[in-house]
This record gives structure tokens, sequence and C-alpha cells, in this order.
């Protein structure tokens, strides 16, 4: 049979067996009052602790069936999920997005929820929790309880975002174009001359951004915002800076500093020959 662990820095280890489900989340026993009496008896419910206030009530729920292990994403906080497993190439990597249902694989899982943790600076970072899943023989030990529900538990904020129509925000939206587009199987990061070109064709004006300077000072204002200050890359780049704008770019898409919707509605004011016309109720800058 099936054993799961779940793990993370400072929270209660859990272990689940068949028939068990473990909500996530910041408060996800928000969950349980829409769970008939006999399904909440099953549940097993984990609040993070020290999340940053933008992650969801309910991040995911982790199911474990008699032979595999599901985990349904719930929430509109983005994160990663990777695991080991043996295997050609030995790995994979899935973002996550609402209503996603992953099965995870025997061996250690690991959730990555993006910018999920809050430090008393105010600054974030990325929230680790592990998946471990186990075949056994003996049943599972499994540590499970009914929380009572937080009612006045605090409504998710906003994630940390970058001004629309601002200038770093057309910056970090050139950048991670590629991934916004899915076209992103051999993305190579634009460079300052092609960021400003595209954005100048976006627009009609772009700012001084011919200068290159201000076009990497733009750059490393998004790598703080999408990585936090602790994580910067710029502050911690071994190698080519190219490789650290190629990051930047994909961890812009990533943690939705910038989104598929914000390019099509870009696109949609250029094809419109609206150029500095605001299209989503901000001023263009």
């Amino acid at each position: 049979m099936l054993r799961v662990t779940v793990s993370g820095s400072g929270a209660p280890r859990v272990v689940l067996g068949p028939g068990e489900t473990l909500l996530i989340g910041r408060a996800p026993d928000q969950a349980l009052p829409e769970r008939d009496a006999t399904e909440q008896l099953r549940l097993t419910a984990l609040a993070l602790p020290r999340v940053a206030g933008h992650v969801s009530r309910l991040l995911g729920e982790v199911a474990v069936g008699e032979e595999v292990v599901r985990l349904r994403w719930r929430g509109s906080t983005g994160a990663q999920l990777s695991s080991l497993f043996d295997a050609p190439g030995g790995a994979r990597r899935v973002t996550l997005s609402e209503g996603m249902v992953a099965l995870l694989d025997e061996g250690d899982n690991q959730l990555l929820v993006l910018q999920g943790r809050q430090h008393p600076d105010g600054t974030f970072t990325d929230l680790l929790v592990s998946v471990d899943v186990e075949l056994v023989d003996t049943p599972a030990v499994v540590a499970s309880w009914v929380p009572q529900p937080d009612p006045d538990s605090a409504p998710t904020t906003e994630a940390p975002r970058l001004e629309p129509w601002s200038r770093e925000w057309y910056v970090a939206l050139a950048l991670a174009e590629p991934w916004l587009s899915g076209e992103d199987d051999y993305p190579r990061p634009p460079s300052n001359r092609e960021i400003y070109e595209r954005i100048l064709d976006w627009r009609g004006h772009a700012w001084n951004l011919e200068r290159a300077q201000r076009v990497d000072d733009a750059i490393r204002v998004v790598a703080r915002m999408a990585f936090g200050i602790a994580d910067d890359p710029f502050t911690q780049v071994e190698g080519r800076v190219q490789n650290v704008r190629f990051a930047v770019g994909r961890r812009s898409a990533e943690v939705q500093l910038v989104t598929s919707s914000d390019l099509s509605a870009v696109l949609g004011a250029q094809a419109r020959g609206e150029g500095l016309r605001p299209v989503l109720g901000s001023s263009p800058g």
C-alpha cells in the first residue's frame, strides 16, 4: 500500500495512507465546511507557517488512493512540481495552475510555492513542501485531524506585481514574451536593442530605452521583484549575464509579474493603432 509523508520548513510532518486527503495552504480549513461529515473524517489540513498574505487559503489537495497519489491544485498562487524517478532523464518539472491535476511519482516530489514565504523584513522567498511517496507492506500510521474552521482568517491579498504600463512592466513583457506566447522550446533572451525595438513597436515610444544602460537598470528592477532581494540573480551571478536574463524572463512569467493576458492586451492595442492609450484601466506612463 502507499504511504505519503508531507513535510515543509517549520510545518508539522504529516503521514497519510490510502483514502486520506491532505489540504495544503495558508488557511486550508476554510474548505472544510464544503465537505460532508463523512468526507471530513478523512481529511487532514496543513496550514503552512509564515506564508505571505497573497498565498491562497487553499493551495491544493493531496489525495492518496490504493495505487496512485493525486495532487489537485486549487490556488491562484504560482507553483512548480518537481519529482525524481527511475526513468530516462530522471526528473520532471511541471508549472501548476488553478484546476490542474498531477499524479505524483514514487519517491520525493517537491512542491515549490513561488514567493510563498514572507520574512520579517517584508521580502519574499519560495516555499518548499516535500511530498514523499513510498510503497510499503504495512499499514501507514496516519496522523490525521479535523481542525475547527477559522472564518476570521485574513483574505488573500494581491501578489507583488509591476505597475501596468510602466517602463519596467514593458521590459518584463519583452523578456518573458517567449514563455507567455508559448514559443519557449528554445528561447533566447532578447538583447537590450531588441527589447527597445520591441517596446517601440508596441507603443510608439520607448522612454529612454535606446540607451542600453537604462534597459539593464529596468531588468535589475524586474529581477528583484521576480526573485526577491535574497535570491536576486544579479547579486549571485556566476557565468554569463545572458543566463541571468534568461532566468529573469522565465521567472517573470512563472510568478505572473506579467501574464499572457497582458501580452494580448498590448498586441490588441497595437493592432488597433492605439499606441500609448491604456487598455487595462491604468495609465500607460
